[in-house]
C-alpha cells in the first residue's frame, strides 16, 4: 500500500488500496477542516484503511493549525474512540 497523498484541488486525501482508491474528503474554512466523508472500496474494508485516512486527515489539520469538524459519522466515531484528540475538535 502506497502512502496517503493530499489532493487539495480535489479537497481530499487519497490512498491506493486493493479495489481502487480510498478517500477522506474535506472542506477548508478559516480555522477549520471539515472532514465530510471517508470512502473505502469494498475489497479493502475491515483492514483499518478508513482509520488510517481519518488519522492522517486529523494530523494534517493539526499541522496546519486547524480545528476539525467531524462532518461524517465515521470521523465522529473515530474521535470518540480517540479522546486524546479532543483538543482538535471545533466547538
Amino acid at each position: 500500500m502506497a502512502g496517503i497523498t493530499d489532493h487539495p484541488e480535489r479537497h481530499r486525501f487519497e490512498l491506493a488500496v486493493e479495489g481502487g482508491t480510498a478517500i477522506a474528503a474535506y472542506e477548508l474554512a478559516p480555522g477549520t477542516m471539515a472532514i465530510t466523508h471517508v470512502v473505502v472500496p469494498a475489497q479493502a474494508e475491515g483492514q483499518g484503511v478508513g482509520g488510517r485516512l481519518a488519522a492522517h486527515a486529523i494530523e494534517a489539520a493539526r499541522t496546519r493549525g486547524l480545528k476539525v469538524i467531524p462532518a461524517c459519522p465515521f470521523v465522529a466515531a473515530y474521535f470518540k474512540r480517540h479522546p486524546e484528540l479532543a483538543d482538535l475538535l471545533a466547538h
